[in-house]
C-alpha cells in the first residue's frame, strides 16, 4: 500500500531512504546502550512467553481477567519486537538506512500496538468494574464470548484508526533531508524531514491521540472511579482492602503507561534542550512496560505465580 502510495508521489520523492541516527546528541557513545535494552527486550519476551503458556496451560487461568493479560502480554511481545530489533542493529552494526516502506510500515505497527494495549487495559478495567459494583452478575457479563468480542473490536479499531497517519506520512515531500533524530520511524520525526506543508500530519496524530487513548484513559478513569465509589460503600474494611486488592496491578500499569505518555507528550511540545531525552522516554515507553507487566501481576496474582510454579515445576510447599 505505501509503495502504491509512494509510486504515485514518485516525482516528490528525491530521497531513497531514511537514517535512523539514533540518540540525538549521543552518538558517539550509544552503543553502551544497547546491552540494557537488549536486556530488557529478552526479559520482555521470556517474560511474556511465560505469562501466556501459564495461562494456556493452567485450567484454572482459563477466566476472562487472565484472558486479557495472556492478550496483553502477545500484543506487548509485538510492541518491544517492532522497534526493538532496528534499534539494536543500528547500535550493534550501525544499521542505520530503512526504507520508505519499512520506515511507514514501522510507523503504522508501533501505532496500531500501542493503542492496542491501550484498549485492552480498557477491557481489563471493564472486567474489574463488573467483578467488584456487579458480583453476581459477572458469570454472565463476562463470558468467554465477551473476551472475542471485545478483542476483536479492540483489534479492528486499533488496525484501522491508525491508518491515516502512515499514509499520509507516505504523502509528504522528502526533497532533500532524509536524516532522522530518532531510534525508529516515529510520525512526527519523518514528517519533519518534508519539504511541503505537514499541519495535517500534526492534526491527524493530535486527533488520534484524543479520539484513541485519551477516550480509553477516560473510560478507565470512569470504571475505576466507580469501582472506589462501591468499594467506599462496604462496612468491612477487610472487604473493601480485598476489592482493591484485585485493582492493584492493573492499575500500576496504567498509571506508567500513561504516565510516560503524558510526560512524552509534554517534552515533545516543550522543545526539550536535551533532545535525547524524549527519544529515550519513546523508547523506554515502547520497552519497559513490555518487560514490566508480567512481572508485576506474576508478583501480584497468587493464582499466576501457582501457575508459573507448575510450568517451571517448582517446589510450591511453602506456598
Amino acid at each position: 500500500m505505501f509503495q502504491i502510495l509512494r509510486d504515485y508521489n514518485s516525482s516528490k520523492f528525491q530521497v531513497s531512504e531514511f537514517i535512523l541516527m539514533g540518540f540525538p546528541g549521543i552518538h558517539s557513545w550509544q552503543h553502551w546502550l544497547s546491552l540494557p535494552l537488549a536486556l530488557l527486550y529478552v526479559l520482555a519476551l521470556i517474560a511474556n512467553t511465560l505469562i501466556v503458556t501459564v495461562i494456556y496451560q493452567d485450567a484454572s487461568l482459563h477466566q476472562p481477567m487472565y484472558h486479557f493479560l495472556g492478550i496483553l502480554a502477545i500484543v506487548d511481545m509485538g510492541l518491544a519486537t517492532t522497534i526493538m530489533p532496528k534499534i539494536l542493529a543500528i547500535l550493534w552494526f550501525n544499521a542505520k538506512g530503512i526504507s520508505f516502506n519499512e520506515c511507514f510500515a514501522q510507523m503504522y505497527a508501533i501505532h496500531v500496538f500501542v493503542a492496542m494495549e491501550s484498549g485492552i487495559f480498557v477491557c481489563m478495567a471493564v472486567d474489574r468494574y463488573v467483578a467488584i459494583c456487579r458480583p453476581l452478575r459477572y458469570s454472565s457479563i463476562v463470558t468467554d464470548s465477551f473476551v472475542v468480542k471485545a478483542t476483536v473490536f479492540m483489534a479492528l479499531r486499533n488496525c484501522v484508526a491508525p491508518l491515516s497517519v502512515p499514509v499520509l506520512a507516505a504523502q509528504r515531500n522528502y526533497c532533500s533531508r532524509n536524516k532522522i533524530d530518532h531510534c525508529f520511524c516515529t510520525n512526527l520525526g519523518v514528517t519533519s524531514l518534508s519539504c511541503d506543508d505537514r499541519k495535517i500530519n500534526s492534526i491527524t496524530q493530535l486527533f488520534l491521540a484524543w479520539a484513541v487513548m485519551g477516550s480509553d484513559l477516560g473510560l478507565i478513569m470512569i470504571s475505576y472511579a466507580l469501582i472506589l465509589r462501591s468499594v467506599l460503600k462496604l462496612n468491612s474494611a477487610e472487604a473493601a482492602s480485598k476489592a482493591l486488592s484485585t485493582c492493584t496491578s492493573h492499575l500500576i500499569l496504567i498509571l506508567f503507561f500513561y504516565t510516560v505518555i503524558i510526560v512524552m507528550s509534554i517534552t515533545h511540545s516543550a522543545k526539550m534542550s536535551v533532545p535525547v531525552i524524549p527519544v529515550l522516554l519513546n523508547v523506554l515507553h515502547n520497552v519497559i512496560p513490555p518487560a514490566l507487566n508480567p512481572m508485576v501481576y506474576a508478583l501480584k496474582s497468587k493464582e499466576l505465580k501457582q501457575g508459573l510454579y507448575k510450568v517451571l515445576r517448582l517446589d510450591v510447599k511453602g506456598e
